[in-house]
């Protein structure tokens, strides 16, 4: 059976056209669903009738967050054109492969990224190049959607026509075009929004980038599926957001969603003792495993962090923890979403039945991304049977509550045994003085590896390397304590705040090969 997707915002639009549907933290703007989808709509006349645009062309965005991001993904949605979300900290080179990949028709770009459309649009031959200062003030696309007429011709779109191609974050080779259809974007809002407690009340700050599904989907698009409001800050700051969560400052946020680097860094701000949380009501944290001590830190504000695990190809939730749940179950990212299947394997692909048990999380049902974009290969070898295979590791408790314990690719082997270092890093984020730490695999003569400490101290510590390898001894078993432990100034992140630990090897390595001269 073929399933129509429908027009959230036309159909809200009927219901409450004057309820505030978008805010655009940046500029000051603010939209009702009924200006929303008016924007939406003319814009996306603009593209088909104006640029002459088709079904399943690509539309290509290069900016800073800013609530014209969903306006430019719900007037693709309305025309059946195909939303490309590009990272904008990536440089010309690495977007070239991207745009020369995806080859959209056009690219919307914010006027600091000039330079680099102007660059793009001479190497990968692009049509179009369209400047948004995205902030309402005149430019080209303003002026194209107060130009264009109704939209007259509609596009047929199902749940399985593609929405949008979102590029994996590459920090392992180069990024690969996970497909996200109509239906994927839907099933994810069905999955998560009721443990979300997403509602008509919900007042949502995004400040995710919005090029991420993170930024997109937890839960700016389920907000939007509801007919709640959307609010989005132009970029992460610790000080900004601590003050726009504080309920005492009048924009009553009811949600929030932010990977663990952010709670850290917020949780560290001279700000975060005074800050009143209580206007909260569902802080959701994802993207990589956190420390249980970052958790109880929120905790201890009355902010209980809801733990979910998902990823691009599966829009994203794979697993959620109930609210009701996050402080009997700290550390867990909860339970598998309704309408989908999870299973734990092995390494020969079978399921893993016994408690505490780790092995790999794949996936299947309508969440899951029919595959990559012109990459059957890489589709064939993720995709086996339906299932996905995710690369991730877990385990599930006795009650079947799921544990994310790494990425299959972060764990090393010392001396036979399987280590994963999330478990490492949790136990030195209880050491005093550790404000951030990356635990990666480095070459051992004996046992083929061992474990590095990568620390960053806490403004005015004074620690030691004994005093890291010390910390260590009475909690972790002799094989996965680390072996060395290097200091840093700050740890490599991508724009979603996971640590890059290839990044963090080649400077191993090259201090390594330094020393050896």
């Amino acid at each position: 059976m073929t399933i129509k997707a429908y027009d959230w915002l036309a159909y809200h639009t009927t219901r409450f056209a004057d309820k505030t549907a978008a805010i655009d933290l940046h500029s000051g703007r603010e939209f009702t669903y009924g200006e929303f989808n008016e924007r939406a709509e003319r814009l996306a006349a603009f593209l088909t009738t104006g640029l002459g645009l088709e079904k399943g062309d690509r539309v290509g965005v290069l900016a800073h967050n800013s609530s014209d991001f969903f306006e430019i993904q719900f007037a693709c949605a309305k025309s059946g054109l195909v939303f490309l979300p590009l990272n904008w900290r990536l440089t010309v080179s690495e977007l070239e492969f991207i745009v020369g990949d995806a080859a959209p028709k056009v690219l919307i770009y914010g006027p600091e990224f000039a330079d680099a459309a102007e660059a793009l649009e001479k190497l990968c031959k692009l049509p179009v190049i369209l400047e948004n200062n995205f902030d309402g003030t005149d430019s080209p696309y303003e002026a194209g959607i107060a130009k264009a007429g109704p939209l007259t011709a509609r596009a047929e779109v199902t749940h399985a026509d593609l929405s949008t191609i979102m590029y994996t974050s590459g920090t392992t080779g180069l990024p690969k075009g996970a497909m996200i259809t109509h239906g994927m974007t839907f099933w994810n809002a069905v999955n998560l929004g009721p443990p979300a407690r997403v509602s008509l009340d919900t007042k949502h700050l995004v400040v995710m980038p919005t090029f991420h599904t993170g930024g997109l989907n937890c839960y700016a698009n389920i907000v939007f599926h509801v007919g709640g409001t959307v609010a989005v800050a132009r970029e992460f700051d610790p000080a900004t957001i601590l003050k726009l969560l504080d309920a005492r400052n009048g924009h009553a946020f009811t949600h929030f969603f932010g990977v663990p680097a952010m709670y850290l860094f917020m949780s560290q701000h001279p700000d975060f003792a005074a800050a009143d949380f209580s206007g909260l009501q569902t802080c959701g944290i994802g993207a990589s495993p956190a420390a249980r001590t970052l958790l109880d830190t929120w905790a201890e504000k009355g902010v209980a962090l809801q733990q979910g695990y998902g990823m691009t190809e599966t829009s994203p939730i794979v697993t959620v923890l109930d609210a009701h749940m996050a402080l009997e179950k700290v550390g867990s990212a909860g339970l598998p979403a309704l309408h989908m299947e999870m299973r734990i394997v092995d390494e020969e692909g079978e399921d893993v039945t016994e408690a505490d048990k780790v092995g790999e999380i794949w996936v299947k049902g309508p969440n899951v991304t029919p595959g990559y974009w012109n990459r059957p290969d890489a589709t064939a070898e993720t995709i086996i049977d339906g299932w996905l295979k995710t690369g991730d590791a877990a385990r599930r408790d006795a009650d079947g509550y799921v544990y994310i314990v790494d990425r299959w690719k972060d764990m090393y082997i010392s001396g036979g045994e399987n280590v994963y270092p999330a478990e490492i890093e949790n136990i030195i984020f209880q050491l005093d003085g550790v404000a951030d730490v990356a635990v990666i695999g480095v070459p051992h003569e004996r046992w083929g590896e061992t474990g590095q400490a990568i620390v960053v101290r806490a403004e005015g510590a004074s620690l030691s390397e004994e005093d890291v390898l010390r910390h260590c001894r009475p909690k972790l078993a002799k094989f996965k304590q680390p072996g060395t432990v290097r200091f840093v100034d700050e740890l490599p992140r991508n724009a979603t705040g996971k640590v890059l630990k290839r990044e963090l090897r080649l400077q191993t390595e090259t201090s390594t090969d330094a020393a050896a001269e």
